[in-house]
């Protein structure tokens, strides 16, 4: 059960063998180098006295659940800092993936509704929700650059400023033209590439096709893989690797 970190307060010092036993489950956070582990888990610890966690449908937040999700939460803002998540306090985790019932009107004024299955899903100023089978699993989904986790993280830093736009706030117009800039371009060509693997036979694009959706999720997809899988994101995309260095630090 939800026991050291049960209260909100104070930053948690963790535990020793809750440490260890989430840098064996995540390689991607025991490669860090000792500095950024030692950073890690003082913000993850922090992180855990800032936020209400909330099991969905009878699922129990434990300390490893808990901590699992800190510990990758706190990755894309080692060196931002947690203000970068001061604007919501819940954290719901469900068990396994959701149905949600979605509802909208066209422009003819029909309505239409359809069954979205979700993984997770960030809210503007407002709660984040995941699925634990993904998140247990992002050691080993960490080969082909998936990590829900990072993934809604990457949408609150993006939702900061306003609507997602693959944009995160940046300190100028010109920064967030230059940005702005190269995201669309290389959404662009990986949009292309897999609308050819899908309809066309083309070869199957090693990060997460749903980042051809929209620029955001884009955004939120390349974030994923370039936190839990760099040497591969640097294969396949150097020109974000060059946007992202001088914002997240690395």
């Amino acid at each position: 059960m939800f026991g050291w970190l049960r209260k909100r307060g104070a930053a948690r010092t963790i535990p020793d063998a809750l440490w260890s036993g989430v840098l064996a489950r995540y390689p991607f956070l025991a490669a860090r180098g000792e500095a950024e582990r030692l950073r890690l888990r003082e913000l993850a610890g922090q992180f855990l006295a800032d936020k209400e966690f909330h099991g969905a449908q009878g699922f129990v937040i434990t300390d490893d659940v808990a901590l699992s999700i800190a510990a990758q939460a706190v990755l894309p803002v080692l060196n931002l800092g947690l203000k970068w998540y001061d604007d919501f306090v819940g954290v719901v985790v469900h068990r396994g993936q959701v149905v949600a019932r979605r509802t909208t009107t066209d422009e003819a004024g029909v309505v239409h509704h359809w069954d979205d299955v979700l993984a997770g899903e960030a809210m503007d100023r407002g709660p984040v929700m995941l699925n634990w089978t993904d998140v247990q699993d992002a050691g080993a989904t960490a080969t082909q650059g998936y990590n829900l986790v990072i993934h809604e993280f990457a949408h609150k830093i993006d939702m900061r400023d306003g609507e997602p736009d693959g944009c995160p706030p940046l300190p100028s117009r010109t920064a967030r033209a230059a940005w702005l800039a190269t995201m669309e371009a290389e959404y662009q060509a990986f949009r292309e590439k897999v609308i050819l693997a899908e309809r066309f036979g083309g070869d199957v694009q090693w990060l997460d096709a749903y980042g051809a959706s929209a620029i955001d999720e884009f955004f939120a997809v390349a974030c994923e893989a370039y936190f839990v899988n760099r040497p591969r994101f640097e294969q396949e995309f150097p020109a974000l690797v060059a946007l992202f260095d001088p914002f997240f630090g690395s």
